[in-house]
Order: structure tokens, then C-alpha cells, then sequence
């Protein structure tokens, strides 16, 4: 056996409309197609692909970090990017990665599981 890729990450939510929503304002995710499954949630999808679950009906004592510490996406538009997480006032963190120089920007989610965010070098912060 051999892993080929990643398939998807899961987060668990006790508000799957306000979780889709965020996900969608801030990083351009799009709700789509997800199966009738036995419990609230939505499928969040970067082009064709699936990338995000949202699993609902969860109480907040259940929304806490586990050994994962967290999900990382590839993304573009740096500026507007930190611009968008000022205006919405989401605490957040942007660093350069030594040696590669790909900038890194990490904040939570309302669930509070740690997003972090992956550009190119040669973008810009300003």
C-alpha cells in the first residue's frame, strides 16, 4: 500500500452554517455535492475536489484541538489575504519560512482549529 495524496481534512463544528461561511468568505471554498449522510454538515471544495468537511451537531466541549495541530492550504493573494484577516479582525501571524522563503500566515477558525496559509516567495505582504 501507498498513500497517493491527501483526501481531505474534517472539522467539527456546532455552527456548519457559520463554519461553511467563513471558509467560503475568507479562502474561496464553495459548498458542494455531499452525500446523505446521517448528521449535519457540508462538504467544502477547493475547483473539483472536496477538500474540507464540516461535521455539525457537535457540542462546543467536543470543538477542541486534538494531536493534529493543523491544516494548511497553498493559496495566493498575500496582501489581500492579511488585508481580508485585518478587516475581519482574526488574530494572525505572518512569517517568512527560512531558507525557501515562502510566506506563512497562521490564525483560527471560530471552531478554533489552526488555519495556515502557504505563498509563493516572490509575493508581497504590502
Amino acid at each position: 500500500m501507498a498513500v497517493t495524496g491527501m483526501n481531505h481534512f474534517t472539522i467539527l463544528t456546532d455552527d456548519v452554517e457559520g463554519t461553511t461561511s467563513f471558509y467560503a468568505d475568507l479562502l474561496g471554498l464553495r459548498a458542494g455535492r455531499r452525500p446523505n449522510l446521517e448528521f449535519p454538515g457540508a462538504w467544502l471544495y477547493a475547483g473539483e475536489h472536496p477538500i474540507l468537511h464540516v461535521v455539525g451537531g457537535r457540542p462546543k466541549s467536543d470543538l477542541k484541538p486534538g494531536v493534529i495541530d493543523h491544516v494548511a492550504f497553498t493559496g495566493r493573494g498575500l496582501a489581500a489575504t492579511l488585508s481580508a484577516l485585518k478587516s475581519r479582525g482574526l488574530e494572525h501571524t505572518c512569517k517568512r519560512q527560512l531558507g525557501s522563503g515562502v510566506w506563512q500566515v497562521f490564525f483560527h477558525d471560530p471552531n478554533g482549529a489552526k488555519v495556515e496559509l502557504d505563498f509563493d516567495p516572490n509575493e508581497t505582504d504590502h
